[in-house]
């Protein structure tokens, strides 16, 4: 199905308060917690959202549909999201609108190179930047006609879905851990944690990061980690 294609599903008209009304945006983002933050923003955007956790899952939906944005984290646990990006921005008909995110600003140039329209950096939190990071790169046609509110508002996602990246982490290293899945460990932690302000973690993240790229001993590291997640996840056992 083609999310263009006028006779695929009703014709709805955007407004001034939810001017994403009637697109599709398709989220490929494996961490519970920045999908939440995306789930909330194109809910008050009036946007339909549809998820997908990995390269693989994310080919499968666009087997059956073609969204109107892509939004596509750039570390995910089955590969790069530029890889994704790439095969999208080449296709025909292309996705009108692919956006990168990550919560390393230093991967931006990688991603517009590879195609993407756009970089959002986690963590994604306000409406206006989010809306406007959509609205600046559709077609004029799917643009809303007339004025348009400006919402300050900033998404807090729920907390619980922190808990859940915290367990699919402690799942990830319970199967000992090494190579490029510490690589995916520290990028994913980084981000995740840097999304929730929760800057003990993120530093533990990025010294495991910095520890890979010198080709020095990670063991200490990762169990560091390790333990700081436990530690998240035994609070909200004691709740």
């Amino acid at each position: 199905m083609d999310e263009f294609d006028p006779f695929s599903a009703p014709h709805r008209i955007s407004t001034a308060n939810r001017p994403l009304l009637g697109l599709t945006i398709l989220v490929v983002e494996d961490s519970r917690f920045a999908c939440e933050a995306m789930r909330l923003l194109c809910l008050r955007s009036g946007a339909r959202i549809r998820r997908a956790d990995c390269l693989k899952s994310a080919r499968r939906h666009l087997q059956v549909y073609r969204p109107a944005v892509l939004i596509v984290d750039l570390g995910l646990p089955d590969g790069s999201g530029t890889d994704l990006i790439e095969e999208l921005a080449r296709a025909a008909p292309r996705v009108p609108v692919i956006l990168a995110t990550s919560g390393d600003e230093c991967v931006e140039d990688a991603a517009i190179a590879a195609g993407a329209d756009g970089f959002l950096a986690k963590p994604i939190t306000s409406l206006a930047v989010f809306q406007d990071a959509v609205l600046s790169r559709l077609p004029p046609e799917q643009c809303p006609l007339g004025p348009r509110v400006i919402n300050d508002e900033v998404i807090c996602p729920d907390p619980i879905a922190y808990q859940d990246d915290m367990a699919h982490v402690a799942d990830v290293l319970s199967e000992q851990a090494e190579g490029t899945t510490l690589d995916y460990v520290a990028q994913f932690v980084g981000g995740v944690a840097r999304s929730a302000q929760d800057t003990i973690l993120a530093q533990a993240a990025d010294s495991l990061a910095q520890a890979r790229k010198r080709g020095g001993p990670v063991a200490i590291d990762t169990a560091r980690i390790a333990g700081l997640v436990q530690e998240r996840l035994n609070q909200k056992r004691a709740i």
